[in-house]
């Protein structure tokens, strides 16, 4: 992989300046930085000229060691750096890397020593803390952190609850001072989520996304989260918000860590618009260089799968559940004959891979029990061959996805993990989809928590020396470690399509929400591309709905990222509708360059994307539950160039609630700088292919 770095300039400041600063590169965000009354470490940023963050403090509370006051700076480094590096995937080819670093030194009376380091970019900033070894101590126990966001009004935000153990809720829209997270302990519109555990009723999980009166954007979240909690925000009242950890078994520590230890960034993007936010690729760039000395085999994907079945109610994921005497009931859905019908369709319509759930021993008798050993990640049940299936995928050019539901009893996982991607190198299965539906085992831990970012990490590691890529569900949010760790190829940490097929639902504003906060931290799963929306058509008693047009259904394979896009519903869905199916059959899932067309948080959401392997673009073009008419003027194209624009518009007397399906199909010359214009229904959409002639 490509990576260019150019130092322009270290320098130490034995003595302390009055006025400790840096810059971004182009000068727009300037951090000032320093110790005031009491020796607490302090930051403010500018942005413009204007205060975005206000006077906010720093630190960490230890049980052994109280890193929040009394500190002097003893030292100031600056450094900058220029730079571009090439994801193996991604939403560009190339990604710029400059920033100015500055790291303070501090040092207190009683000999306790911190580093604080901030990389300030064009599109943002970052901090962290180094903890040297401090004496003979060489182990903290982390109870709290004092990392503070002192914001300059009472922004409109767009947040779900701090939950420790579940992230799967639908975003609010509020000012800060309206954040409520306790509403959600008792929804009106749906069961609660069965992992809740909502703690304080002001804690929100990031990335957490604001916009200011003066239209700045600004998003709160982490970057190269490792051994040491996710970060939720705690609104203390004016306009404050707090580093809020999530806490280990033993529910007064919060981290344990041995020393020298350096937390996860703490990152802030700040952009004049909504756009800005899309365009950033700050949390990427404060994540470590790629840690796989070979990637070749790391591939973005397109794939169907035995998955939706499950979530409609027509089949199960479990063998004989119910029957006494341990025979197969006949739903069960990962048969080896079902699984050759998806394997065709995947091969005939050039899809990478076929997803099969429920294929292992165990799904009898694994949700809500809070119990260990309940999955075989090693042994199929009777009616799966994967001798057979693994033959006959390879003959038609597709890989099995592999599922490793682990029912959150991670310790049974850990155990079975090297085996289990053994088995999968055995039978040329490269790519496993791992969930993490439950209570966590060991019991007291939380799915944001240090044990369990940790075993994330491991399972990043691990599969990447079976050269194996892992699609996480259940997880914390990501926080760029693809960049580290590109086989990490996607996650799920949000709510996802399937809540449509079994609960209120997620209303139409939930798609246009998703990229400026949970995508800010890499790509998501969101398995899009269903065409029938009504789930009474595969059972007549069912009331759910899909909230969204089959139109704007298409357009969320560009608007929300993933280098691992499904088409969800069932084969004989599209095989109803194959003129609007072919738009799924060409739209990649990588790219070498994104444009922003028009953006606005919870409203809408239109973006351009180059395939990465031709010069063909796909523009995708969202809406909530209000009908819009947009432009888009071409200025992207190439010079001099013909393409053939094909149009897939929400049709006549479209609407996400009363009439989902009307497609309108059109195709168009055009080249570079003419306009297009379109119209989206009320919860629609518009999917463009623009082929170069």
């Amino acid at each position: 992989m490509f990576f260019l770095i150019v130092i322009m300039g270290i320098m130490s400041c034995h003595s302390v300046p009055k006025e400790i600063k840096v810059a971004s590169p182009d000068g727009n965000i300037v951090l000032q930085a320093g110790t005031e009354t009491g020796g607490v470490v302090y930051y403010k940023v500018d942005y413009k000229g204007k205060t975005v963050i206000d006077t906010s403090g720093l630190g960490i509370l230890g049980k052994n060691l109280n890193l929040t006051k009394g500190f002097e700076v003893s030292d100031v480094v600056y450094n900058s750096h220029k730079g571009s590096w090439k994801p193996v995937l991604g939403e560009v080819a190339e990604i710029v890397e400059n920033y100015n670093e500055m790291k303070l030194s501090l040092k207190a009376e009683s000999g306790q020593k911190m580093d604080v380091i901030f990389r300030v970019f064009d599109d943002g900033l970052g901090f962290r803390y180094h903890i040297p070894k401090q004496g003979t101590t060489d182990t903290m126990t982390v109870l709290d952190e004092v990392s503070e966001f002192a914001l300059t009004g009472d922004h409109q935000s767009w947040w779900i609850p701090g939950d420790y153990d579940s992230n799967e809720h639908v975003y609010s829209t509020s000012n800060l001072s309206e954040i409520d997270a306790f509403a959600y302990n008792a929804p009106s519109y749906e069961k609660k989520i069965y992992t809740q555990h909502i703690v304080l009723p002001k804690a929100v999980q990031t990335p957490f996304t604001m916009k200011a009166a003066d239209g700045v954007h600004l998003c709160i979240h982490e970057a190269a989260l490792k051994d040491f909690p996710a970060l939720h925000l705690n609104y203390m009242g004016n306009n404050m918000m707090k580093a809020q950890l999530i806490p280990s078994a033993d529910s007064t520590v919060k981290s344990i860590n041995v020393l020298p230890f350096t937390s996860p960034w703490r990152s802030v993007n700040i952009a004049g618009d909504a756009a800005g936010l899309l365009n950033s690729k700050l949390i990427l760039n404060l994540n470590d260089p790629c840690a796989l000395a070979e990637t070749s085999w790391i591939k973005a994907q397109k794939y169907v799968g035995i998955w939706w079945l499950m979530h409609i109610g027509k089949a199960s994921w479990d063998y004989a559940g119910g029957s006494k005497d341990g025979k197969p009931h006949g739903r069960h859905g990962a048969t080896t004959e079902n699984t050759k019908k998806y394997i065709d369709f995947a091969a005939q319509h050039g899809f990478d891979g076929v997803l099969v759930e429920g294929w292992n021993v165990g799904w009898e008798d694994w949700f809500g029990k809070w119990q260990d050993s309940v999955f075989n990640f090693s042994q199929p049940y009777p009616d799966y061959n994967i001798d057979e299936l693994s033959k006959y995928a390879a003959d038609k050019g597709v890989k099995i996805i592999m599922h490793h539901e682990t029912s959150s009893a991670v310790t049974n996982y850990e155990k079975q993990m090297e085996s289990a991607y053994q088995f999968m190198n055995k039978y040329g299965i490269n790519t496993v989809k791992t969930g993490y539906v439950g209570k966590i085992i060991p019991k007291g831990e939380w799915h944001d928590g240090q044990w369990m970012v940790n075993h994330y990490l491991r399972v990043a590691k691990a599969t990447a020396d079976h050269k194996i890529m892992v699609n996480m569900h259940e997880s914390h949010r990501p926080a760029g470690m693809n960049r580290t760790y590109p086989n990490w190829l996607s996650c799920e940490a949000s709510r996802g399509m399937e809540f449509n097929a079994w609960s209120a639902g997620n209303p139409p504003e939930h798609e246009t929400i998703l990229p400026f906060t949970r995508i800010m931290g890499g790509g998501f799963d969101y398995t899009p591309g269903i065409f029938e929306t009504r789930m009474n058509a595969h059972d007549k008693n069912k009331k759910e709905i899909v909230h969204t047009t089959v139109a704007k259904q298409l357009a969320l394979y560009v608007t929300l990222y993933s280098p691992l896009q499904m088409a969800a519903d069932l084969p004989e869905m599209y095989e109803k509708r194959m003129d609007v199916f072919q738009f799924i059959k060409d739209v990649p899932a990588d790219w070498q360059d994104t444009r922003v067309l028009n953006a606005e948080v919870g409203d809408y959401v239109s973006i351009a994307r180059k395939d990465k392997f031709s010069q063909n673009w796909f523009i995708g073009s969202i809406s909530d539950e209000k009908a819009r008419k947009f432009e888009f003027k071409l200025d992207f194209l190439d010079e001099g160039a013909s393409y053939e624009a094909t149009l897939y518009e929400d049709g006549e007397g479209a609407h996400w609630q009363n009439n989902p399906y009307p497609v309108k199909i059109s195709k168009r010359k055009i080249k570079k700088g003419d306009v297009l214009m379109v119209n989206l229904a009320e919860g629609g959409g518009t999917a463009i292919s623009l082929m170069k002639q």
